[in-house]
């Protein structure tokens, strides 16, 4: 039994993350599932998680999309199927500074002039389940 935030998952074609974050301009723009687990997510509202294909591979921020949907504070460690679209952009230097004030961001790719060039995701709705213990 998940817990379901957003609009309810489509059909729209499953892909792999590892392969979004490998090729990202191949996806970018286009709305897909993704499957992985919760890294981390926002401490303050439940309006993003960090998610990645499995604990050891590259994550990607998940945005709630229109900030209309949130999910619990406590997400890491759920597992995760997400909705949305895949997009690519240039963080600002303010806002990369802020996310690693305010919540630890960690940036590995991070350009001389301060800005990130992110691959993100806006979700259109969220399934979570925590594994069991």
């Amino acid at each position: 039994t998940y817990l379901k935030r957003g609009a309810s998952i489509g059909n729209s074609k499953k892909v792999s993350l590892n392969a979004v974050l490998k090729d990202p301009s191949k996806y970018a723009g286009k709305t897909v599932l993704i499957e992985g687990v919760v890294i981390r997510s926002c401490k303050t509202e439940g309006c993003w998680a960090e998610v990645a294909e499995n604990p050891k591979s590259k994550s990607v921020r998940i945005k709630m999309k229109d900030h209309a949907f949130f999910i619990p504070l406590q997400s890491a460690g759920a597992k995760a199927r997400v909705e949305g679209e895949i997009q690519v952009k240039t963080l600002t230097k303010a806002m990369v500074d802020h996310m690693i004030d305010e919540d630890g961001a960690k940036f590995d790719n991070r350009n001389p002039d301060g800005t990130v060039t992110e691959v993100s995701f806006e979700a259109t709705g969220i399934e979570l389940i925590r594994a069991a213990k």
